[in-house]
């Protein structure tokens, strides 16, 4: 007998009427999972993303597992590089590694362009098997510009992006055709999971905090606006998430989003007072759910108190889920806030 298809997190995303406050967890699928920890020990990362069914068994654990309102597709930011000539492997412990870093134009004028039902036809083939499976949502995402170039000028993960940040002040010319060029591979790469079946986009600009918010406007904001106006036109609910870029908040409300995520270091009370209307996602910090039950559910309550003062809300972390995670504090959250939320919701009907 087939399930009954779960739609409270793209109502959550239009600001339309729930029963209750969807819930997924950036990461959920992974690194805290017994599951996954035993596939690690036969499969790296990307050998696991290049088996469609196995890859979409890892994305449906947790919603399996947790109960959760959402499935993310698992795979890397990383996944669409090695199709434009960018040499990455993600390496166990750092992660990605770039062995051909960007130094000039010259090295972006090589870049090439994407063909995604030849080059990521692995992640079209996993996203048609979960849309058969799934009887929720399914989340597909990419990096944004200013996070992929990141790793690809630094040559890897960076503590304070200054070469990424040299070149930028520095050769403004090979910035701008660098963002355009990872702008259409973007904007390509997801059009192209849309169409085998995504059902939403999160854009992770992780490392765009990074940038004070005149430079922002500056030298980011411009294709940001160009790519989700381009995936507008696909009608699916956009999402845009960054780490430490309260500063930015405000400049992400204007884009053409339906979804702006916060990380835990900007409450939702705050975000909006200072005039964020659209569908807020977040924000419990991950490192709360190290602490005894009674911590987490009293600081769950709260963000979701906040998240009901107006329509549009989804429960999330403030950033991803880490290894000591323990599963079942994960499924025990997600009941709290299904329950806890009804019954507010209830009580907020019959006011």
């Amino acid at each position: 007998m087939s399930q009954t298809f779960n739609d409270q997190f793209l109502k959550s995303c239009r600001k339309e009427k729930i029963d209750h406050v969807p819930v997924w967890y950036m990461r959920q699928a992974g690194r805290s999972q017994p599951e996954y920890r035993e596939l690690k020990k036969k499969y790296s990362l990307e050998e696991i993303t290049h088996q469609p069914e196995l890859c979409a068994y890892v994305t449906k654990l947790p919603v399996d597992q947790y109960n959760n309102d959402a499935a993310i597709l698992y795979k890397d930011i990383m996944t669409p590089l090695p199709a434009i000539g960018v040499d990455v492997k993600i390496k166990s412990g750092v992660g990605p590694v770039i062995s051909n870093p960007v130094e000039n134009i010259r090295d972006v004028e090589k870049l090439g362009v994407i063909e995604p039902e030849k080059d990521v036809d692995f992640v079209l083939e996993t996203i048609k098997i979960l849309r058969n499976q799934l009887t929720v949502p399914l989340i597909s995402f990419s990096g944004a510009p200013f996070t992929l170039a990141s790793y690809m000028i630094e040559g890897g993960p960076s503590k304070n992006y200054n070469k990424t940040k040299a070149f930028m002040y520095s050769q403004p010319e090979a910035w701008f055709l660098l963002m355009d060029r990872l702008a259409d591979t973007t904007i390509t790469y997801v059009k192209s999971q849309i169409k085998a079946g995504a059902q939403a986009i999160q854009i992770f600009d992780s490392w765009v905090g990074a940038l004070n918010q005149q430079d922002y406007r500056k030298f980011v904001k411009p294709v940001m606006e160009r790519i989700f106006s381009e995936l507008r036109e696909e009608g699916v609910p956009l999402i845009t998430f960054g780490v430490g870029a309260r500063h930015l908040t405000k400049d992400w409300h204007d884009l053409p989003v339906d979804v702006v995520g916060l990380d835990w270091r900007y409450s939702i009370a705050e975000a909006r007072r200072d005039g964020i209307t659209k569908t807020v996602q977040g924000n419990l910090d991950p490192a709360v759910l190290m602490a005894p039950w009674e911590v987490i559910e009293e600081k769950a309550k709260a963000i979701v108190d906040q998240g009901l003062e107006q329509p549009g809300f989804i429960f999330n972390l403030g950033h991803g889920v880490f290894p000591e995670i323990k599963p079942e504090t994960l499924k025990r959250l997600t009941s709290f806030v299904h329950e806890y939320s009804a019954e507010k919701l209830a009580k907020m009907e019959q006011n």
